[in-house]
């Protein structure tokens, strides 16, 4: 495998994570200073996941039709990611008036929507079936590093000016997607399929059963990003008010679980090559369960912390390889529409697990939001157990590069 152009192909998945943490850091308090509620701004919060459930299924499926001098997947780019780049830029200069900020926080979903799809889907493009997980690998790699220069990064940046994070952001959004347009290659001959017709379609595709297991994948998907999104949304208001640990030490605890799943990108696609992405995944979702049903004894601070840490490896067997075997379910003359449809099932996933576990939380306490997320990994590893992924013939792997620009 060519590691030195994943790694560029991986710039693209840099781009994306630049923007969110900012994005999550400082537009929430912009809202509160507008005199909004928690709900409306937690409301306003979701707008990005539904958008994403019905725009990035419909721009995966066209991106798989696209035909032009630049590609299928690059016109996506060009248009999403300036688009993306102006309004989110515009975002702190407006801050002060509600619905200015508003069109500028919808053009910024909608924009990041229209590209990201495309963006991810390069790694079913570029890459054959078994070096998919190591491509991925690299790919989430170039994404923690970029969340994490955005936290460090911006927070300084702020300090400095208001604006300054949203323009710096803004600028290594163009820079980055600018080096994806110019240098990765896509495939010079693509396998035509039929034109679909959109997301209830495609949906309706799957649900007959014409992808083999494609419902069973997008159900252990939709299962543990509920399960993973419900934790992230409650766990520092869990260590505030369980373990009386203020929430600045929480978020920073939570670097833990991030940073060993950075560090693990790349092994664990190397571990699902050489075993298999099923069983890896199985492996990782049984090590999740195991320690969310730790977590939910622990009272220590620092056990905790190991805990995370231990968490993140897991986390990075079950998510790094999950794209790449929907790709080998769906197959590669659909690698668009599949790439839409595993967002879709991780944006409703990331709307409904919040909000569930939110109810729980309201009967009982923080602590129980520990259980909620191993039920939600229990029914994944259920489901995955039951999932036989199709064998495929090796592929004729092009490569890496060749084609037209």
């Amino acid at each position: 495998m060519n590691w030195r152009y994943t790694f560029i192909v991986g710039f693209g998945f840099f781009g994306i994570s630049i923007i969110w943490p900012i994005f999550n850091a400082f537009i929430p308090p912009f809202l509160e200073d507008l005199g909004l509620s928690a709900t409306v701004i937690g409301f306003i919060l979701t707008w990005d996941n539904i958008i994403n459930m019905f725009v990035q299924p419909w721009v995966g499926e066209r991106s798989d039709h696209t035909r032009s001098r630049f590609g299928r997947r690059k016109p996506w780019l060009m248009v999403g990611a300036p688009l993306a780049a102006v309004f989110f830029l515009l975002v702190p200069f407006v801050r002060q008036n509600f619905l200015l900020i508003a069109l500028a926080i919808l053009g910024t979903n909608i924009g990041m929507a229209l590209f990201r799809s495309p963006t991810v889907a390069f790694l079913g493009d570029l890459f054959p079936a078994e070096q998919r997980s190591k491509a991925n690998g690299v790919i989430n790699l170039m994404g923690g590093v970029g969340s994490a220069l955005a936290l460090l990064g911006g927070g300084a940046l702020y300090k400095m000016g208001v604006p300054l994070p949203f323009i710096v952001g803004s600028l290594v959004l163009l820079i980055t997607i600018g080096i994806v347009l110019l240098v990765v290659r896509e495939p010079a001959q693509i396998e035509q399929t039929d034109k679909g017709n959109g997301l209830i379609a495609n949906l309706r595709e799957v649900w007959q059963g014409r992808a083999n297991g494609g419902v069973l994948i997008l159900l252990a998907i939709f299962c543990w990003f509920v399960g993973w999104t419900a934790m992230e949304a409650f766990f520092t208001l869990y260590a505030r008010n369980i373990l009386g640990i203020p929430e600045g030490t929480a978020a920073q605890m939570l670097t833990a679980f991030a940073a060993t799943f950075i560090l693990f990108a790349i092994p664990s696609g190397l571990i699902a090559t050489r075993f298999g992405r099923r069983r890896t995944i199985l492996v990782g979702l049984v090590g999740m369960v195991l320690g969310l049903l730790l977590g939910f004894g622990v009272r220590s601070g620092s056990v905790l912390l190991g805990l995370l840490a231990g968490m993140g490896v897991c986390w990075s067997l079950v998510n790094i390889n999950s794209l790449p075997m929907v790709y080998d379910i769906g197959g590669d003359a659909r690698i668009g529409v599949y790439t839409g449809l595993y967002y879709f099932a991780s944006s409703a996933a990331a709307i409904a697990g919040p909000i569930l576990a939110g109810r729980l939380i309201d009967f009982t306490d923080h602590a129980s939001v520990w259980l909620f997320s191993a039920v939600f990994m229990v029914l994944a590893l259920v489901v995955m157990a039951a999932l036989r992924v199709p064998q495929r013939a090796p592929a004729t792997a092009q490569p890496l590069g060749s084609g037209p620009q």
